[in-house]
């Protein structure tokens, strides 16, 4: 591969947390295999019902099975051409067991009954072998077995029955559209994943889910060829567990930013021509604009912006491993503890209510029961600025005193254990009536911010630094010119405390984290985050690109 073919791949990233790859779990495959059946549900239940009965005569006191059928398509353009086009398919098994008080896991790709018997085993062995170290018993929440039950994205199109040509004539139409206005490079990518996860446990569920997730996106750069300056600007799509109806805008589904900022939301559905246009007129806007200067600023920040800083400041620290220091992978534990809960110090101020959920339809979180068998719902994690609770799985929920698993227990595949992993994380709009331009017409000196840039966050998801796409000047409540050079830079109670008002449901907008990663092992799982745009006063702002010193 060329140096210049591999900028062009990555440049969609601004972080791990964004790059459109996906776990090596099998080999490249024909894109028609795709769509090939694989087994029924009876063929699952007894295949699943060979693992756990195996596991009981070797000693298990707890097993659960996950057959696992796992699709992926990415496909990349730069330009007038396509890149690469990259379809996967892995299929598998793995039974997780607690024996003599101990988990133990192991998998196989031999969904055959002399496979399964022999994974079950092993997990097993594996497990009695751990509590010979293990200090305290595995105790986990009680589970009520539902059955035999399914759940199904409702999704309009299959993403994967779509032609590859269509796929590929959309993305370089976007190209197209790009550099007929005039941008310098334009690269576009569109990622698809269809998980098909049958689970079943000692507790009686056989659970039978079908899971669809779409990301299209792209990044346009413009060049200065006089100075060589130049300016880049990704998409506003939010990735969703929705099929490719994602892809057919409806007008009813735009969201404009606030006057004279020439930002366009999407909500179920996103215009990726529209988008790419509009990012081609900013992207030669930037190359001209306004650097920031370093001061206090009252923040507007837009839902494909926060979402961001609601996965990195709220999502991560409410984890409850984390909070424990069971998990300190991918950026450390978190300042949150169960003594500072205890304390009753405001994790926001009295406008901050936000919900946690697996439940609601399109996006990426949403699932009917997660991968350890618990029917999904949604929670409270800060209500009127309190923390009030976290992020838990079965083995967790009695450290807090509860009785119940909050159901957010996932596995990126089958070869993989199950562990705890952040559900969709959303800040609730307000209750009042405001639009974004009322919101605008209340800050005297103010930047408004769209889209995610680059990041930082300490090891206990503390002191931050995050940056954008596009940022304008706000001054005496109107958006004035566009700035460049802008992050800012708060502590996670400074920021959250600072949130003086969002608004109303009508603006209330979905983010997406596609591949976001933790553990060790690393395994990656996709999350959203929604909110409305939302104003928080006298928040620090830097300029990126003045030097110190």
């Amino acid at each position: 591969m060329k140096r210049r073919d591999f900028v062009g791949l990555t440049g969609l990233a601004t972080g791990a947390l964004f790059l459109p790859s996906f776990p090596s779990l099998g080999s490249a495959v024909d894109p028609l295999r795709l769509l090939e059946p694989g087994l029924d549900v009876a063929q699952k239940k007894r295949l699943a019902d060979v693992g756990l009965n195996a596991a009981k005569s070797a000693g298990a006191s707890y097993a659960d099975v996950r057959i696992g059928r796992y699709l992926n398509q990415s496909i990349f353009t730069r330009e007038k051409q396509v890149q690469g086009i990259s379809s996967t398919e892995s299929f598998g098994f793995g039974i997780r067991v607690i024996a003599n008080g101990t988990w133990g896991f192991a998998s196989t790709n031999n969904v055959t009954d002399a496979g399964i018997a022999k994974a079950a085993q092993l997990a097993v062995q594996i497990a009695k072998a751990n509590s010979k170290v293990q200090k305290e018993k595995v105790q986990l929440a009680p589970q009520k077995g539902y059955g035999e039950v399914s759940w199904k994205a409702p999704i309009q199109q299959n993403a994967f029955e779509v032609p590859i040509k269509d796929k590929v004539d959309l993305l370089l139409g976007v190209n197209a559209k790009a550099l007929d206005l005039g941008v310098s490079f334009v690269n576009s990518i569109l990622s698809q994943v269809n998980e098909q996860k049958y689970f079943a446990s000692t507790d009686g569920s056989y659970i039978d889910q079908d899971i669809h997730r779409i990301y299209p996106s792209f990044g346009v750069t413009a060049i200065d060829r006089a100075s060589g300056k130049f300016r880049s600007r990704q998409a506003l799509s939010a990735p969703v567990g929705m099929g490719y109806e994602y892809l057919t805008p409806k007008a009813a589904d735009k969201v404009a930013g606030p006057t004279g900022s020439d930002i366009i939301g999407y909500k179920n559905s996103y215009d990726m021509l529209e988008d790419v246009a509009a990012a081609a007129k900013q992207v030669k806007q930037k190359l001209t604009a306004k650097s920031v200067v370093p001061g206090k600023y009252d923040l507007v920040l837009d839902p494909h912006h926060l979402g961001l800083t609601i996965h990195e400041s709220v999502g991560h620290p409410l984890e409850l491993d984390r909070v424990l220091g069971y998990e300190a992978n991918y950026a450390g534990t978190s300042f949150a503890t169960l003594e500072w809960k205890a304390k009753g110090i405001p994790y926001g101020s009295k406008v901050v209510n936000i919900v946690a959920d697996k439940v609601t339809p399109g996006t990426l979180g949403a699932v009917g029961y997660d991968d350890e068998g618990v029917k999904t719902k949604r929670w409270d994690l800060i209500k009127e600025g309190r923390l009030v609770d976290y992020e838990k799985i079965r083995d967790q929920a009695h450290v807090v005193g509860q009785k119940e698993s909050d159901g957010c227990c996932y596995s990126q595949s089958w070869q993989d254990v199950q562990f705890q992993r952040m559900p969709n994380v959303s800040l609730q709009p307000g209750k009042t009536p405001l639009s974004v331009d009322e919101l605008v017409r209340g800050v005297d000196k103010g930047i408004y911010i769209a889209g995610n840039g680059s990041f930082s966050i300490d090891q206990q998801r503390y002191n931050f630094q995050f940056g954008g796409q596009v940022f304008y000047a706000i001054e005496k409540g109107k958006i004035t010119e566009m700035l460049e050079d802008v992050a800012y830079q708060a502590n996670t109670q400074e920021f959250w405390n600072a949130c003086a008002a969002t608004c109303d449901e009508r603006d209330f907008r979905f983010f997406g984290a596609f591949n976001d990663g933790k553990g060790q092992p690393s395994q990656s799982s996709a999350v959203s985050h929604g909110s409305s745009t939302t104003r928080f006063n006298g928040v620090n702002v830097i300029n990126t690109a003045r030097k110190i010193g």
